[in-house]
């Protein structure tokens, strides 16, 4: 299964590549582009083998959205997404992810970690209000995994132990809410991260979990569930790094093919240009490396119960973030050095460098990980959102 899903996303990137304009124009992937990626399990990609899924570890997963990503970074960004949101399913029972996604399962989810509307305890779950955004896959999704604000019958908050407001996740079908049409963006157009709203929607306590509860399925996937979103955040790194490399090949082709608007010498041939493509390949090999090694590190403790898995889920989260902020710089250099060949659509540069402008605006790519790093390493208190 592993290698078949590697083989797969090669062979569906000229599809991909036919619809770049669709794409961006239709604000989210084309039906049948998203239909065939849907039948090959690309949107659901850490799903249970006992749901249909093909379960991948978390390399493996990483290369497939790499390989997709490198064609289009919101086609990529979807396999991100819904292969992060739909690991969750492990954390319900296998009867209720038959109710919800029919049987067997067809697995298309998106969600929201931000707990943005309320979920108000009822008698036999919950009742669900507000409004939750940045919903990438929207459009081709059944339900939603919407972290909710936890409310008592009287509209007063439920505390957790320590005090803090508890949360929980309520999966509601997407046909029960209204879908907002909110997602104008610089890049990443074809994620169709919109919105959607739901007023005085029932759903079932067992449609629902708590952050962190234990997995319905047995293997390192999903046990434990501390690295999680770690596992799901490699996929972002994967997103990023592969619209690096689109980028770089990208600037390849114009570089041995073309010269400026003041001067007919390739690209290719002048000085600057080699020591800045030089440059970014070193950058875009070391970090790519580096996710490997560190996440590597991490799957193998996960795999084998090391007691160390903690410490190297930090290194782990550095090297995640480290991907996604040295990406953004490649495609940042490859543009500059461009020149005016850079602005024109028909280049395919300013795409990645547009995508990855906006995907580098995720959590997973932010300098808060590096401040969280840096606390645990230096033995400080945490203050840096865990994202939790």
């Amino acid at each position: 299964m592993a290698d078949d899903l590697v083989r797969v996303a090669e062979t569906l990137v000229p599809e991909i590549l036919s619809n770049l304009d669709r794409i961006d124009a239709e604000c989210q992937l084309p039906p049948e582009l998203s239909e065939h990626m849907a039948d090959h399990r690309l949107f659901c990609l850490y799903a249970p083998k006992a749901l249909g899924g093909p379960e991948l570890d978390p390399l493996t997963a990483f290369r497939v959205t790499e390989i997709i990503s490198r064609a289009d970074g919101s086609a990529g960004w979807c396999v991100f997404n819904g292969s992060a949101i739909t690991a969750a399913v492990a954390r319900l029972a296998p009867q209720a992810v038959k109710e919800i996604f029919g049987d067997p399962p067809n697995l298309l989810g998106s969600g929201s970690a931000r707990p943005e509307g309320t979920a108000t305890i009822t008698e036999g779950g919950y009742i669900i209000n507000g409004r939750w955004n940045y919903l990438s896959g929207i459009d081709h999704s059944t339900a939603l995994f919407l972290n909710c604000r936890l409310l008592n019958h009287d509209g007063s908050p439920v505390l957790n132990e320590d005090g803090s407001p508890a949360t929980r996740v309520a999966v509601v079908p997407v046909a029960a809410g209204a879908v907002l049409n909110t997602w104008t963006t610089l890049g990443m157009r074809g994620t169709a991260s919109n919105d959607c709203e739901f007023t005085d929607v029932f759903v079932p306590a067992h449609h629902s979990y708590m952050r962190g509860d234990p997995s319905h399925h047995p293997g390192p996937l999903y046990n434990p569930a501390q690295t999680s979103i770690l596992i799901s955040w490699t996929l972002a790194a994967g997103n990023a790094l592969g619209m690096a490399r689109g980028a770089m090949n990208a600037f390849e082709e114009l570089a041995t093919g073309s010269g400026t608007t003041d001067s007919r010498m390739l690209l290719r041939d002048r000085t600057y240009v080699q020591i800045a493509y030089g440059e970014c390949e070193a950058t875009l090999d070391a970090a790519r490396t580096h996710v490997l090694d560190a996440v590597g590190s991490m799957w193998d403790a996960q795999v084998d119960g090391k007691p160390d898995l903690m410490d190297r889920a930090v290194r782990a989260r550095l090297a995640i973030t480290h991907a996604i902020r040295r990406s953004v710089e490649v495609v940042d250099q490859l543009f500059n050095v461009a020149g005016t060949n850079a602005i024109h659509r028909s280049v395919g540069l300013e795409r990645f460098f547009r995508d990855l402008h906006v995907s580098g605006q995720h959590i997973s790519g932010l300098p808060a990980n590096y401040e969280y790093g840096g606390q645990v390493l230096m033995g400080a208190q945490t203050r840096a959102s865990l994202y939790t």
